[in-house]
């Protein structure tokens, strides 16, 4: 049952997202995952990103079988709720009146800020600074101001076309959902890789489902902030070594809260300022789940086109596999 819209459904009881680490901790591993200097400077800022040769675009277009297409975006979120704080905004400009008779022409108008829980956008490697460092160790202060980004920015990416993994961990465990606060450790996704028959290979973009957006259709929005399911920072040493050039989820790929004191968002820090991994936040990865689970294969490719924002520090999305 959904929750009645004058009583918002109670906060989910967050299960055991450990085991903790401290900041030593952490900054080791951060250093242990660390991937700077791995590209000349003029293509940095594209990070991981570089991975993906058109061979592996070759390759990869080998897993279109049927040709089916799913879209991974959610719907422009222009409503405010505990998961949207900053809705989007979308008017119509011109109802067919303002320019000359005929033909006539209808015009809209959108806005957002993306950086949040409630659209699906892609976070390039000038979004998030570590000890004042980005990706590649510029100091954010240097190359990031009110004008944008001069390292990292998200037109410095282009599209990517590359083998996308579905780490479907509800289909893995037979359960609906994973609780917020729950989370994926490495083990889990050895674990998924052999249930679901996929292999994570150099140059492959990683999708972590936990069923966050049928829980919300069954149960109601929450807080994302205060509790989801996500990746453990352990899981990141694997996914390093692995050689992925993408990770998104359907929440932002943080378990929350944070297993690392004082740090809110450590798989951000370890995915795009240590390894340079962009990540995709908020995506509805439902569609694809029953894709996937119809077919059997949950490899795809996988085409991500973000927009062509000079400065930008990352950009609304809409992902699109094709089986």
């Amino acid at each position: 049952m959904t929750s009645s819209p004058h009583e918002p459904p109670p906060s989910p009881a967050v299960p055991d997202n450990g085991p903790p680490l401290t900041r030593a901790e952490f900054d080791a591993l951060f250093d242990a995952v660390r991937a700077w200097g791995h590209w000349p400077p003029e293509q940095a800022g594209r990070g991981a990103w570089n991975r993906v040769t058109p061979e592996h675009v070759r390759r990869a277009s080998e897993h279109v079988r049927s040709g089916t297409t799913v879209p991974m975006a959610l719907p422009w979120n222009t409503v405010a709720g505990p998961d949207n704080g900053k809705p989007a905004l979308h008017y119509m400009s011109d109802l067919g009146d303002v320019e000359a008779p005929e033909p006539s022409c209808h015009k809209d108008f959108i806005a957002v800020d993306y950086h949040g829980k409630g659209v699906s956008h892609l976070d390039a490697l000038s979004h998030i600074a570590y000890r004042g460092q980005l990706y590649d160790g510029h100091t954010a202060r240097e190359v990031v101001d009110a004008g944008g980004a001069r390292f990292g920015a998200v037109a410095a990416l282009g599209p990517l076309v590359t083998k996308g993994v579905l780490i479907d961990m509800p289909a893995v465990l037979g359960t609906a959902w994973l609780e917020p606060g729950e989370a994926v450790h490495a083990e889990d996704i050895l674990a998924a890789e052999k249930t679901l028959g996929v292999s994570i290979d150099d140059g492959d973009a990683v999708l972590l489902r936990s069923g966050h957006f049928r829980r919300r259709a069954e149960l109601g929005a929450w807080n994302p902030d205060s509790a989801s399911a996500g990746l453990h920072v352990d899981a990141m040493p694997l996914l390093a070594r692995r050689g992925i050039s993408l990770l998104g989820a359907d929440g932002d790929s943080d378990v929350r809260p944070s297993p690392v004191e004082g740090l809110h968002s450590p798989v951000h820090a370890l995915a795009l300022t240590a390894m340079g991994v962009p990540l995709l936040d908020n995506l509805d990865l439902e569609a694809i789940s029953r894709a996937c689970a119809e077919t059997g294969r949950y490899e795809f490719l996988l085409v991500v086109t973000p927009l062509n924002i000079p400065g930008g520090t990352g950009s609304p999305v809409n992902p699109v596999a094709v089986l």
